[in-house]
C-alpha cells in the first residue's frame, strides 16, 4: 500500500534526497537559474497550492515555496512508481500566467 502524497511525504523526500529531476525540470532549472537548493529550499518552506489526483502522469501537485532570498518558486512534483519524489517542472511565477505567487490569472 503506497503511502498518502502529501505536504509531509514530500517534504520527506526531500530531506532523505530520495527525488529526481525529469529533463524538463532540468531545462528549466537552468533556463531560469534556479538551483537544486533552491529546489530543496523552496519544497521544504513551501504548500501545496493545487493537487491534481487525476492528472495523466499520475497523481502530482503545484507547490509554491521561497528560496533562501525569499524568492518564491513553482515545483510540480508527483511520485515514481520505486516511490521517490519526481520533479517534473520548477519555474519562477510570472505574468502573463500568474498575477502573483499564488493567483493564477484567469
Amino acid at each position: 500500500m503506497k503511502k498518502e502524497f502529501g505536504l509531509h511525504w514530500i517534504k520527506n523526500k526531500i530531506l532523505t534526497k530520495e527525488y529526481e529531476c525529469s529533463s524538463h525540470a532540468e531545462e528549466e532549472r537552468e533556463s531560469e537559474k534556479i538551483t537544486l537548493d533552491d529546489i530543496e529550499q523552496s519544497i521544504i518552506n513551501g504548500e501545496i497550492l493545487e493537487h491534481y489526483p487525476d492528472d495523466q502522469r499520475g497523481e502530482c501537485c503545484l507547490l509554491l515555496g521561497y528560496n533562501k532570498e525569499g524568492y518564491p518558486t513553482h515545483i510540480v512534483c508527483g511520485r515514481t512508481i520505486s516511490d521517490k519524489l519526481r520533479i517534473i517542472t520548477v519555474y519562477i511565477p510570472s505574468l502573463p500566467k500568474w498575477l502573483d505567487e499564488k493567483t493564477r490569472r484567469r
